[in-house]
């Protein structure tokens, strides 16, 4: 049998216990065998609102990892590639952000840390720990007023840029704004925390970004748009503030999605963010509308789940061989509801 009939041969097995959830950066030989498609926000949801036993997750560590958080008793979260992780999540150590956190709140100034859901179980737990929740590109907007209005100020982790543009939409001032500068292990911010120099500012960013999309810049659109002089421009928030205001558009996977859905046909579009998702887009619609990327751009940690692999993991899921992904439990309750209080606040 080939790949694709060892794939269809286990989900016959496995039948109505097997449900397989696919992000839109997946390549498509991946994603065709998802039964749900989505951003993480989308993928969240439905996860959580999932009946079957296996729960297979065709992404990266961090997903698997909320999804296993979602899951009742007797399901289990299985990931093709266990590998397969996220540089932007690595830029935020828990121990480190559970250390500024104290150095932080340490005069009783409350402080609400809001995480992206591109971030470690460990470092979700810690903004539950203290108050605070988590946001995707989808919800960031929403979830960061909700934050404002829980404390004195909210420290957002780990992208910057995304928090930046965040805080533009939102109306938040740069005077207001502070990009911490988290080297020497923390000691930097405790320093500026005890002489007072923090309490200005009403959001603090940690440092950190999306490889992916730090790879676009301006001069790439204006490239764009000499070419193509009649281009929409749509592009990720996680890119920089200034690559934002020179696209026409930006918003998350779904956002871009349903931009190009909508558009009249002959549109002609570049689209700045991971290249399967763009490739996909200029699939669907060909003929219809001319869809180009902005630049290409792949996440090499999502690469790593492949078609192959996810024949394999069916195989001994069937088998009974497969290793369900475990979670710690001394981290869970609070990095549960942190992620609980996003879908409520969302619902």
């Amino acid at each position: 049998m080939n790949t694709q009939q060892r794939i269809e041969q286990a989900r016959k097995t496995l039948g109505q216990d097997l449900v397989i959830f696919g992000h839109h950066y997946q390549n498509d030989a991946v994603i065709r065998h998802a039964d749900h498609t989505g951003d993480s926000l989308e993928l969240a949801r439905k996860s959580g609102n999932s009946t079957a036993k296996h729960i297979v997750f065709c992404g990266v560590h961090f997903m698997g990892e909320s999804a296993a958080l979602l899951a009742e008793p007797g399901q289990n979260v299985y990931l093709p590639e266990p590998k397969a992780d996220c540089v932007m999540a690595r830029m935020a150590p828990a121990a480190l952000l559970d250390r500024i956190m104290t150095a932080l709140t340490a005069d009783g100034r409350k402080v609400i840390p809001l995480t992206y859901v591109n971030s470690s179980l460990a470092v979700k737990a810690v903004c539950g720990k203290y108050g605070g929740s988590v946001c995707t590109s989808s919800n960031g907007e929403t979830m960061l007023a909700w934050a404002r209005t829980q404390g004195d100020a909210v420290l957002f982790v780990p992208d910057h840029k995304l928090g930046r543009n965040m805080a533009r939409r939102l109306g938040i001032p740069e005077t207001e704004q502070l990009i911490l500068n988290i080297s020497k292990n923390g000691r930097l911010v405790e320093e500026l925390q005890n002489a007072g120099r923090l309490n200005q500012a009403r959001l603090l960013l940690w440092p950190g970004c999306c490889a992916i999309h730090a790879r676009f810049h301006v001069e790439h659109i204006d490239a764009v748009r000499k070419n193509a002089p009649d281009v929409q421009v749509l592009v990720h928030p996680e890119c920089s503030p200034e690559v934002v205001a020179a696209a026409d558009f930006a918003g998350s996977t779904s956002a871009i999605i349903k931009y190009v859905e909508e558009a009249r046909r002959g549109s002609v579009i570049a689209i700045g963010t991971e290249i399967n998702l763009v490739r996909r887009l200029r699939h669907r619609y060909a003929g219809e509308k001319e869809i180009f990327p902005v630049l290409d751009s792949a996440c090499s940690d999502m690469a790593k789940v492949t078609e192959e692999k996810l024949a394999a993991l069916l195989e001994d899921i069937v088998n009974g061989r497969a290793c369900p992904l475990q979670i710690d439990q001394t981290q869970a309750d609070h990095a549960r509801r942190a992620l609980r209080t996003m879908l409520e606040v969302c619902s």
